[in-house]
């Protein structure tokens, strides 16, 4: 038979039940220190008999905690819900909160009105902390979060003016320079000649770094092997189909997303080209999603997205903890790079 809310046990029953005062029972119910240990124990059993279940609000009121982390996506619904890039990364997340008995809470972003309803949430107090990720250049989303004050780790390097430098921003990123150093320099060791890259976004810190990485052993590559694309399948096939129009001798790609690389090998397979014997391809994610189901199955760099997920939730848990006991606890946090390396399969 369910309780109803009348008949719910209070904090009272619990203390008349224990024999001990309210005060007592409310420390030991909202995780405070100073009480004998038998007390606890006392207090622990009358909660056990009666079913006694804290009152959230109440618990926030005394912890200033509420108990849920804000996920914020600076993309529209329909790229979060058929990329699986945000499915893995938001998996990683939701599995850390809910080991940590937290609530996830996922806002998105489409248009300018969508800035200020998660901006008016944020500062309601309803969450601790926020996590962000895929901001773009001049994105409001970082300004927001820091007027509010709001604890806030960031998946992806900060790349907006000032943001270099700042050492109290929080973030996790994977190597993207390295690996992508790592996918070129793969293929040069096949002899490749001509080796061509479609970039993800470039108001994006990822996309950056890829390229830097791809000229890092590409010093002189004609601007001609560059063409723009957008993270999307579709925007890997329409770079490709721009690629062999510019430099139809190219005979490998770089390709800064595994699935822009799968939209890559459908056009090249539609102009018979045979992969990798007259184009080598390598991307970039290693979701098993896309790079397993290829044809042919695709090299790639391998990302750790599921565990970068966790790690956001992790370090935003060490912020507040830190918080709670004064910023100038303990050394001070610091952001993480987690390492990539080349899976390799048919393509490459």
């Amino acid at each position: 038979m369910h309780q109803t809310s009348a008949s719910r046990p209070t904090l009272e029953a619990v203390a008349e039940r224990a024999g001990v005062s309210r005060a007592t029972v409310s420390r030991v119910v909202n995780g405070g220190s100073g009480v004998r240990e038998a007390l606890v124990e006392k207090v622990r059993r009358a909660v056990e008999e009666l079913g006694y279940v804290p009152n959230q609000a109440a618990r926030t009121l005394v912890t200033r905690r509420t108990g849920a982390v804000a996920v914020i996506v600076a993309e529209p619904e329909t790229k979060v819900f058929t990329n699986p890039f945000f499915a893995e990364q938001l998996l990683g997340i939701s599995r850390e909160l809910t080991g940590q008995d937290l609530q996830l809470v996922l806002l998105l972003v489409e248009g300018n009105a969508d800035y200020d309803r998660v901006g008016r949430y944020l500062a309601g107090g309803h969450v601790d902390g926020a996590l962000l990720f895929s901001l773009h250049a001049e994105d409001p989303l970082p300004d927001i979060t820091r007027h509010i004050g709001i604890p806030t780790v960031f998946g992806g390097r900060p790349g907006w003016p000032g943001a270099e430098g700042d050492r109290s921003l929080l973030y996790v990123d994977s190597d993207n320079r390295g690996g992508a150093r790592e996918a070129v320099r793969h293929l040069l060791s096949l002899k490749r000649q001509h080796i061509a890259t479609i970039t993800g976004p470039m108001d994006q810190t990822a996309s950056v770094d890829r390229l830097d990485g791809y000229h890092d052993m590409l010093l002189d590559a004609d601007p001609k092997l560059i063409v723009e694309g957008d993270f999307t399948d579709t925007g890997g096939a329409r770079a490709m189909a721009e690629l062999l129009e510019r430099a139809p001798d190219l005979d490998a790609v770089f390709v800064a997303s595994d699935l822009m690389a799968s939209g890559a090998l459908r056009v090249l397979r539609e102009r018979g080209l045979r992969v990798p014997e007259d184009v080598a391809v390598v991307g970039f994610d290693d979701m098993a999603s896309v790079a397993g189901l290829t044809d042919p199955p695709l090299t790639t760099v391998r990302q750790e997205i599921e565990e970068m997920g966790r790690l956001m939730v992790r370090l935003l848990l060490r912020d507040l903890e830190r918080r709670a006991k004064g910023e100038s606890a303990g050394r001070p946090l610091s952001s993480v790079i987690t390492p990539t390396r080349l899976i390799r399969r048919a393509t490459a």
